[in-house]
């Protein structure tokens, strides 16, 4: 392979009296003349060699046939209307409808309208408490930046103010207007899609005013770090602050009373410390339903009441279970709580007060959602999906324990034509690890079936079962989809989680090189036809792996990954990932952190596998420049055959709202790389 020339300059950082070189540093300006020609030259580079692989277009063209059905979002009940969202097929962003009864459903938001080349994505949707309003977000070119606009039901017309520069935030209604949370807009010459952000902020917007009003709600100028989000309960009686530090795991609760005008500007803590996880569940008879990892690891529930928060008079509502507590809604008089059990969903069904009612039959193990609604409704509606099972909505009715599908899409996917197992394994301290293998009924054990490994390992995130039509072209072909859930992970409460923490990240680099040897040592694969996979953490996971084990496979895929792990923390939210990671402000973090750091762990004169780096240029949550340090630096240490490549999306960012067409093309590049580096010609079904 011939690369695209990379400067090197002879810039240095030095952390606790350790030289640590960053040649590359001027890749970091994304707005440069110099950035922009090296990116040209590497997706004209990368795209060259895509473009030679015989099946590229097969495999492209085979995907859009498969991606050509209608898919349903989860419903939500407005009034009398029921709203959901519905891709036809290959429509870049699926369309929001609304349906009165047995009527046809009308458009209500069609986001395929916000931009000519559909990258203008809707990002989150609140209907006002007296169904009139919706407020929804957009988000252009894939940036975490949403722009917040207000239409009127009843008319159909848009409101005339908008709301720019909300981050992390949601749209919470009261009577009349919202809270949501917002920065400061950036100073000139400050690129937002790279500057840190600092001094989150709670402001109350009233309906039909300009932005420049809103009210401040909330801010902590002593604090610059921390995400500030406010929520008000469906009765509307209390404001539920969730406030965050930057450095604890968790977050602070506090609350005040909106009826009693003695607490309008006071604030109550129902969980002072930073070090646990709450959200707020609802309201019920003038106390707080808080969904809590303090005390509980697995979580639990607790009923607080704000005029005696103290935790000597917290009643416990829904205990500890030996299964994970992964969610809880308060629907319909109900409390629907989403156990994990070995990383799949069990549904439980509590009375408000905490009684067992009964289990939702779920059709297969896999993972369910949604669940949601108001105390006065009867019935929610839930998704159910597996890797095998393509995503089917159902109504359930509370009360009779009854479900019943509301839509279930049509495609040629025969889930008994696949066998999903899951299986544990021993990781380097002999943790048991489990992990899901899913192949077609007659694949044979022979050591030497191209093999599709994929994990995260991180942020309290659980990897449950998921259709996803690209990788049912990879089974389909005879191919193996292989998801352990590494420590770090969520799928068994906090103690797993912190387990691949700081300082332990190495527990979760050491599972996923584990799941790999088991894989070859059952006679799954071997090394020439395992791929290993990742995005944003889990491009870090890949990184990490592929520098400290370049013998392990043969394809590498490191998506949106964090790779420079003593400056990640200098960019936009990353410093929101420190406890995590640990940041090199600190000498011991800093240590640890170079131990695996992908963009100082490389080795020149190494042989590493082939490797496909996919970002996007308008990633403004893992900025692009730690995929570009990474690439250059991988191609000049680079010394075996196989190639380096780097793939940049335009007008894309981490991952949320890309369009189907792009989604397409990137899956078609990904399969094409795989197979051509694994010497393999798929026999792409058409």
């Amino acid at each position: 392979m011939r690369y695209p020339n990379t400067p090197k300059s002879d810039f240095v950082d030095t952390y606790f009296g350790v030289e640590v070189p960053d040649p590359y540093r001027w890749l970091e300006a994304l707005d440069s003349l110099e950035t922009k020609a090296w990116i040209t030259a590497q997706n004209e580079t990368t795209f060259g060699c895509l473009a030679q692989l015989p099946f590229r277009d097969k495999i492209r063209d085979r995907l859009t046939t498969m991606w050509n059905y209608e898919r349903y979002g989860v419903p939500e009940q407005v009034g009398e209307e029921l709203v959901f969202s519905k891709n036809d097929g290959l429509q870049n962003q699926a369309v929001l409808y609304r349906q009165r009864g047995a009527e046809e459903p009308r458009v209500l938001l069609d986001p395929n309208q916000f931009s000519a080349d559909g990258t203008t994505a809707l990002a989150g949707i609140e209907f006002s408490n007296d169904h009139r309003y919706l407020a929804y977000a957009t988000s252009s070119s894939g940036s975490d930046w949403h722009q917040v606009r207000i239409l009127d039901l009843t008319t159909d017309q848009l409101l005339p103010e908008e709301l720019n520069w909300v981050k992390v935030s949601g749209t919470s209604w009261t009577k009349n207007g919202f809270y949501y949370s917002r920065y400061e807009a950036p100073k000139a010459g400050e690129n937002d899609l790279t500057g840190m952000n600092e001094f989150h902020q709670v402001y109350f917007h009233r309906l039909n005013t300009p932005q420049s009003a809103d009210e401040l709600v909330y801010e902590n100028p002593q604090m610059a770090l921390g995400f500030r989000i406010a929520y008000a309960t469906e009765d509307e009686q209390f404001l539920c602050l969730y406030l965050t530090d930057g450095k604890s795991d968790g977050n602070r609760l506090e609350v005040r009373d909106l009826r009693d005008p003695r607490s309008a500007r006071a604030w109550t803590p129902l969980i002072a410390s930073y070090e646990y996880n709450n959200s707020i569940i609802g309201s019920l008879d003038g106390e707080i339903l808080v969904l809590t990892n303090y005390q509980a690891p697995r979580y639990r529930v607790v009923r607080i009441d704000p005029k005696n928060p103290q935790e000597a008079n917290w009643h416990e509502v829904l205990p500890e279970s030996p299964n994970k507590l992964e969610g809880v809604s308060q629907v319909g008089g109900y409390l629907v709580a989403n156990y994990l059990h070995d990383a799949s969903s069990q549904i439980n069904v509590y009375s408000e007060a905490g009684l067992f009612q009964h289990e939702v039959q779920l059709p297969a193990i896999g993972t369910a959602s949604g669940f949601s609604g108001r105390r006065g409704d009867q019935v929610t509606y839930y998704a159910f999906t597996s890797f095998t099972y393509p995503t089917t909505i159902y109504r359930y009715d509370l009360a009779t324990n009854t479900s019943t599908i509301f839509r279930a899409p049509k495609t040629d996917v025969n889930p008994l034509d696949y066998v999903t197992t899951q299986v544990f394994y021993a990781s380097q301290d002999g943790t048991s690890i489990p992990m899901f293998i899913v192949h077609k009924n007659d694949v044979v054990r022979d050591g030497k079936n191209p093999t599709y490994l994929y994990a995260y390992g991180g942020f309290n995130v659980s990897l449950t079962p998921g259709f996803s039509v690209a990788r049912l072209l990879w089974l389909e072909n005879n191919g193996i989809l292989a998801i352990p859930n590494l420590r770090g992970g969520g799928e068994y409460g906090e103690a797993w989680h912190q387990a691949g923490m700081t300082p332990h990240k190495q527990n979760v680099f050491d599972d996923f090189i584990a799941a790999a040897d088991y894989l070859k040592a059952n006679s799954y694969t071997d090394t020439s036809h395992l791929a290993i996979a990742g995005g944003s953490n889990g491009g870090l996971l890949v990184g990490a792996t592929m520098t400290q084990r370049p013998d392990l496979c043969q394809v590498a895929l490191p998506a949106v990954g964090v790779m420079d792990m003593l400056r990640y923390h200098k960019f936009t939210i990353g410093w929101n990932w420190a406890p995590e990671y640990g940041t090199s402000d600190d000498p011991a973090q800093f240590e640890n952190l170079r131990q695996f750091s992908p963009l100082h762990n490389l080795r020149p004169g190494t042989a590493y596998p082939a490797t496909l780096i996919t970002t996007a240029d308008h990633d403004d949550r893992v900025v692009p420049a730690h995929s570009f340090k990474f690439a250059a630096a991988l191609q000049a240490a680079n010394a075996g055959p196989n190639p380096t490549l780097i793939r940049v999306d335009v007008n894309a960012g981490h991952g949320a709202g890309k369009s189907t067409q792009l989604q397409i093309a990137e899956w078609a590049d990904v399969w094409s790389f795989c197979y051509a580096n694994m010497g393999l010609t798929p026999d792409v079904h058409q």
